[in-house]
């Protein structure tokens, strides 16, 4: 199949799989979420076999009835692991995916930082702090009228919530794969580094590379979900 065969397929596919979602996003997260499915063509294919990867694992949770956990590790659990466990929950409730749930963890825990949480609220997520007084604050994302909100704060990936058996673990940081070489209780470790948005913080280019990061993550967790979505 051709690329841009496969494209329009997709994209047929995502209009059809979203019409009859329970769960349906608010209006610019959807659109958002559109436009990042109309940019496959952008990840670069051997992005796309690790990608696969993921996608893999949770078709077959999938299909043996069976809960799919995701972890998504970075060193301090306030930047990309953060954007990671939303844009997958959001992906498989766009996609209609029953039973995934999306986690995040660091090596330490720090604070999501406020950078990230301007990036999310910048696409639409309806965000509340709920302890403001805190130095690391649990934030409420909200991203459907229908969907449970997530519940976002840094902490080690070995901390509660976060699973402790028979789960994904997703490497989204060079040193946290580095740093962790076994995962316990893991059952897929995957490495899937991305390019840390920190250094331009404070800089005339904040705004713009979290906004990047933003639309390059979620447009990568899209593609495992619309993957996982073919295969059902």
């Amino acid at each position: 199949m051709s690329l841009k065969t496969y494209l329009i397929t997709l994209t047929s596919f995502v209009f059809m799989t979203t019409a009859t979602a329970e769960d349906s996003l608010f209006p610019q997260v959807e659109s958002f979420v559109k436009e990042r499915l109309a940019e496959t063509a952008e990840i670069p294919e051997e992005r796309q076999k690790e990608l696969l990867k993921l996608s893999r694992y949770i078709a077959a949770c999938q299909s043996a009835g069976k809960p799919s956990e995701l972890l998504f590790v970075c060193t301090h659990n306030s930047r990309r692991s953060q954007l990671a466990q939303l844009w997958a929950k959001i992906g498989a409730t766009h996609f209609g995916l029953k039973g995934l749930e999306s986690f995040s963890g660091g090596t330490e825990a720090t604070a999501m930082n406020h950078r990230t949480v301007a990036a999310l609220e910048r696409v639409g997520m309806e965000i509340t702090k709920a302890d403001a007084d805190s130095t690391n604050p649990k934030y409420t994302v909200a991203f459907s009228k229908a969907a449970s909100p997530q519940i976002c704060f840094s902490k080690k990936l070995t901390e509660s919530p976060n699973p402790t058996e028979k789960f994904a673990a997703i490497m989204t940081c060079s040193s946290a794969d580095e740093s962790c070489p076994i995962v316990r209780g893991c059952e897929l470790r995957l490495a899937l580094p991305y390019e840390d948005p920190k250094a331009s913080d404070d800089t005339p280019k904040e705004v713009a590379a979290y906004d990047e990061k933003c639309k390059e993550i979620a447009r990568e967790m899209l593609f495992v979900m619309s993957r996982v979505a073919e295969s059902k």
